[in-house]
């Protein structure tokens, strides 16, 4: 009776476990900004146990003929500077807590500047995606929503 007790407590832990864990991979996945200049569009991914986020597209990215991507010319780090915009990992860090994605960063490689970001899934297709400075009162909210 021990044996089948502690069989079954092992179980439900592990299928709670399972079930926490699941919801924040809800985040992995391609999605696009509704409300922005410039449109942009970005790559979710996990490694580890953090969330980070791949620059796509951006409609600013390219030069004047619209097919050459423009260098990340304005980066603090002067090594950086040469590197195409396109394709860099620019949302760095995301952690899952309580229904948030919290303790992120992300690169504006149209300033050269670094925020802090915090993203919340509403539902399985939208996301609202905040950067800021110092508090996230004093920041800018973007809406996303999942192309795939």
């Amino acid at each position: 009776m021990r044996k089948l007790l502690f069989i079954v407590t092992i179980l439900l832990v592990s299928v709670a476990t399972f079930a926490q864990a699941l919801p924040a991979d809800k985040i992995i996945g391609v999605w696009e900004s509704v409300d922005s200049d410039p449109k942009l569009k970005f790559e979710f991914y996990k490694s580890d146990d953090k969330y980070f986020g791949k620059l796509l597209y951006a409609s600013n990215m390219f030069e004047g003929d619209g097919k050459t991507p423009k260098k990340d010319f304005k980066n603090p780090d002067k090594n950086l500077r040469s590197r195409s915009r396109y394709g860099i990992t620019n949302i760095t860090n995301l952690s899952y807590e309580n229904g948030e994605y919290t303790g992120g960063n992300l690169y504006n490689p149209s300033e050269g500047r670094n925020y802090s970001v915090k993203a919340i899934l509403k539902n399985e297709k939208e996301m609202d995606f905040r950067g800021y400075v110092g508090f996230s009162l004093f920041g800018k909210t973007m809406k996303l929503k999942r192309v795939q």
